[in-house]
């Protein structure tokens, strides 16, 4: 088996160690691709040829509209490998291959979104108070970047810090996932097919121990995106305190999908299951907190178990399945434990709760789509992020009781809210402490529109201007066209 590469200041090469990692299908645990596993010292190339790509070649002053162009050609190339790209995402994630089409389509949009923007953002002229002066205000690349992305959507995540840094005029490092590397691996093939530079985007294979430590704590990264866990992000933001460089993290959610009872039943229910079971849960805004309105909690838990054990769990490759494998057998131990924990503190389980009995599944990290009822704020289970197929039920009686229980949480991702009654429903929006909030809808983003959390769900956003605007810094530039001597010193 031909061993994957790393790509480091324009050439594909193996780490320093030789080491390799054999990477996994989650649905029946097969060997589907080896590759070089990286560490520090990879790291560190890659830091160091980044960093003289943005001090010393022509990246950074390349005129935007050029950068926007080559970054076009990467959507293009998105485009026309689009069908080996989400094979390669399905056997690497579990998720359905239609799901990953889906996140190809995204994924190209992305790239077009930000070619369309650059050289659009001319500066701001200010008028100055003071006479014969000119004041103004740019913005310049950050320099370089360090990028850490996440298994459970690799491409999808890389393309929101990829695609706004690149046009911004940075140069970078990105470390995959150790255990998702695959389509990043390819996008970087596209990268250099699409005429970037050597040197200016660079991929370290390897895990976030060694490499993502050293990402996070050189002093020659100036910025560092991190998508992932709250405990790693965390370690992350105290690493970067170290030069102070700049972060934009997305660290998850334990987002509320509130359903009053003039909401549309059908689909509120049908959009319940969406917002939770793509890719078996394993979403940062997925709608795992369902909090109903008392009127209606019964009808519409019994609805929405009644679909739930529907639900076709098989081969993303399979056109009939519906739901795929977790990542691993590490997250499916902590899906299990996490829902026998929420039992243990009084939930009640009303679907799901296990590993399917179908002997064709025994291979692969299934965990059955699982809902628990009788749920409150004060339960760890309601609390924290299970990243996995599992719904908890909350009830409620008045819209503030409502608002009151979406935000008690650490977390501030998202969150969505079902109602006809239009003022009501924005009402209850406005309220809410989230960085993106859905009304009759969920789980819904594009590149046009910003993303990022309240709280402890993160600093910072990606996609929309705003994710531009992450990898800029701000400039303000003072030109006096009449200078004059002051006559303050030494005149007297």
């Amino acid at each position: 088996m031909k061993v994957l590469k790393q790509f480091i200041d324009g050439e594909w090469i193996v780490s320093t160690t030789n080491e390799t990692r054999k990477i996994i299908n989650p649905f029946n645990q097969e060997v589907i691709a080896e590759v070089t596993e990286g560490n520090d010292t990879d790291a560190k190339k890659a830091i160091k040829a980044a960093r003289e790509a943005f001090d010393e070649g022509e990246w950074a002053t390349t005129s935007a509209v050029e950068r926007g162009k080559l970054v076009r050609n990467i959507a293009t190339l998105i485009e026309r490998d689009k069908e080996e790209l989400a094979r390669l995402e399905s056997l690497d994630t579990g998720k359905t291959v239609d799901e990953s089409r889906d996140d190809m389509d995204g994924i190209a949009d992305v790239f077009h979104y930000y070619a369309d923007l650059a050289g659009k953002d001319a500066g701001e002229m200010i008028a100055s108070p003071i006479p014969d002066t000119i004041s103004k205000v740019v913005r310049e690349p950050v320099g370089v970047c360090a990028q850490i992305t996440p298994w459970n959507y690799p491409l999808l995540q890389a393309s929101w810090k990829l695609a706004p840094a690149l046009v911004a005029g940075n140069t970078l490092v990105m470390k995959p996932s150790e255990i998702t590397p695959l389509t990043t691996i390819k996008v970087f093939e596209l990268i250099e097919e699409a005429g970037i530079p050597a040197g200016v985007a660079n991929l370290v294979l390897g895990p976030g121990r060694s490499v993502g430590a050293e990402l996070s704590e050189s002093k020659e990264v100036d910025l560092i995106s991190f998508t992932g866990g709250l405990e790693t992000g965390r370690k992350i933001m105290q690493s970067a305190s170290i030069n102070m460089k700049k972060i934009a993290l997305e660290l998850g959610g334990k987002n509320p999908n509130v359903i009053f009872a003039d909401a549309d039943f059908e689909t509120a229910v049908d959009q319940a299951l969406n917002g939770v079971y793509f890719h078996a849960g394993q979403i940062c805004s997925a709608g795992t907190r369902l909090i109903i309105e008392e009127s209606i909690h019964d009808e519409f838990v019994e609805a929405l178990v009644k679909r739930v054990k529907n639900i076709k769990l098989g081969s993303g490759f399979d056109e009939d399945t519906e739901m795929g494998p977790l990542i691993s057998a590490e997250h499916l131990e902590k899906v299990t434990e996490y829902v026998e924990n929420g039992l243990k503190e009084g939930a009640t389980l009303a679907v799901g709760g296990g590993k399917p009995k179908d002997p064709e599944l025994q291979n692969g990290f299934f965990y059955l789509p699982t809902v628990l009822t009788d749920c409150s704020t004060g339960m760890d289970v309601v609390q924290n992020e299970g990243f996995g197929p599992v719904i908890t039920v909350e009830k409620f009686s008045t819209e503030e009781e409502a608002i009151h229980l979406a935000n008690d949480s650490i977390y501030g991702l998202s969150g969505g809210v079902w109602s006809q009654d239009i003022a009501k429903a924005e009402r209850v929006a406005a309220k809410l402490r989230m960085g993106t909030v859905w009304i009759n809808d969920f789980n819904i983003f594009f590149a046009q529109a910003p993303w990022g959390g309240y709280k402890q769900s993160g600093i910072g956003h990606e996609l929309g201007v705003q994710g531009l605007e992450e990898y800029t810094e701000t400039k303000h530039v003072y030109h006096n066209i009449n200078p004059q001597p002051i006559h303050w010193f030494g005149m007297k």
